[in-house]
């Protein structure tokens, strides 16, 4: 199994499958981050309070925690709490102390010096001691395994990369997804031929590995080199760790993660984003983690849907004394219009699936100012498609049959091209077509003149 994610990782790699990282958008990622820390917390909470429960969904996991509460282990949870106050304690007064190291060694010696295993204390246990022996992964099996190995591999690639966005800071590059697909890729096959089950990105590790000063790969080197002397000469020492301290130490680095001044953020700029936040939130704690982040994703994709299928459409005013056109609105009631002229702009892509929209939000317009002309702004749009075109041409025909007249403005090499080799470039001919709004308006306040009247 373990090798079959680590091949998948690696075709996916090969075929630039990356760009799916790019479907994590950052409001998605708060939600994510914040999900992920509240389950973190809840699910070390049971090893503060020293209680065992059937692992379940979030909310089976906090109702069992709640009920749990009574058989609440006071020494385990005095253990929790002193340790929590210790992490918090250093990073506040000597921060360049590695916090967590001090903690794990101070949990360590309270249970060898005060027997505490003996009190009811649960430790780590035993942890396997020496190198693990090679295994030679069996191909008869690549086939009843292949369909688990592909979800797995999705699940490693997008927690490894969400993790790796989550905490990258600002001065650093972001993670390159089709990178993080080889390595992990390479990883996993590699560690197939140890026995490894397979892995990826984990966030409760990254927060105590962020936090504790890791910034490089440097520290994936020391990582693995104290993993090495742990399984050669650490184990019996590290199987003194109570659980409680293991738990207080992710507690206190995961909870972090949980952000309520960034919803604020995302609110204050962007209802939409902050609802698809939720929506990640709420995923990840109900669904898990996976399954979290595709609904979110989803549901950020449906969204933006929505919007290129639904742009919008506005009428231009003219600054009063400059050459600025902007959307009419309440806070510029001073703004210039021309009488017998109707300014709009469009923006974004017109395509197949908002061509309708905007032809009815024009047709509305249109019949609500009745105009001599009506002048379509063009420089927000990129691209044009061949149904939106067509869009266009029809709309112009039925202008022209009701006795007005059509100007497009500001069209880009690209659209311009589409325009002329198109019905509608004969049909607008050369006085059709502007490079500006300010020459399409000082033509129609001055026909005589013709000024700026451009074939592009």
């Amino acid at each position: 199994m373990t090798l079959l994610v680590g091949g998948i990782l690696v075709l996916a790699s090969i075929l630039r499958l990356g760009f799916v990282a790019n479907f994590i958008s950052e409001p998605v990622l708060t939600g994510f981050k914040a999900g992920i820390g509240l389950v973190i917390v809840l699910d070390q909470i049971a090893k503060l309070l020293g209680v065992h429960f059937a692992r379940g969904t979030f909310v089976q996991n906090l109702l069992s925690t709640i009920r749990s509460i009574p058989e609440t282990r006071l020494i385990t949870l005095a253990l929790g709490i002193g340790t929590i106050v210790l992490l918090v304690a250093i990073e506040h007064f000597i921060p360049k102390v590695p916090a967590p190291l001090v903690a794990v060694g101070a949990g360590i010696a309270a249970a060898y010096l005060l027997h505490l295993q003996s009190q009811g204390v649960e430790l780590v246990g035993a942890i396997p001691k020496g190198l693990p022996s090679l295994t030679a992964p069996e191909p008869t099996l690549a086939l009843k395994l292949w369909p688990g190995a592909v979800g797995i591999a999705l699940m490693s690639f997008t927690e490894t990369i969400a993790a790796g966005r989550a905490f990258v800071t600002r001065d650093e590059p972001s993670p390159k997804p089709n990178r993080e697909l080889l390595a992990t890729g390479l990883a996993n096959a590699a560690g197939a031929i140890f026995g490894a089950m397979p892995g990826g990105g984990g966030t409760s590790q990254t927060a105590v590995n962020r936090l504790a000063g890791g910034r490089t790969q440097v520290t994936e080197l020391v990582t693995a080199a104290v993993t090495l002397l742990t399984l050669l000469f650490l184990a019996p020492l590290l199987a003194l760790m109570p659980q409680a301290t293991l738990a207080a130490v992710v507690i206190v680095y995961s909870i972090g993660l949980i952000k309520p001044e960034e919803f604020r953020q995302i609110l204050t700029i962007r209802r939409t984003e902050f609802h698809w936040a939720l929506v990640a939130f709420a995923g990840v704690v109900l669904l898990g983690t996976l399954k979290g982040i595709i609904v979110a994703i989803i549901v950020s994709l449906v969204g933006l849907a929505y919007q290129a299928a639904d742009p919008p459409v506005y009428v231009l005013g003219r600054k009063p004394g400059t050459n600025v056109f902007r959307p009419r609105s309440k806070e510029h009631p001073d703004d210039e219009t021309f009488l017998g002229l109707l300014l709009l702009r469009l923006e974004g892509r017109v395509f197949f699936a908002n061509a309708e929209h905007i032809a009815q939000k024009i047709r509305r317009i249109v019949l609500e100012f009745q105009p001599e002309v009506v002048a379509i702004d063009l420089s927000g749009v990129l691209d044009i498609e061949y149904t939106a075109l067509k869009m266009l041409i029809d709309a112009e025909k039925k202008q022209r049959e009701q006795g007005r007249q059509c100007w497009l403005v500001g069209m880009n090499p690209r659209v311009l091209e589409m325009v002329q080799r198109s019905p509608l470039g004969q049909t607008l001919g050369r006085h059709g077509m502007y490079f500006n709004m300010e020459t399409a308006v000082a033509n129609f306040v001055n026909p005589a003149a013709r000024v700026g009247s451009s074939p592009q």
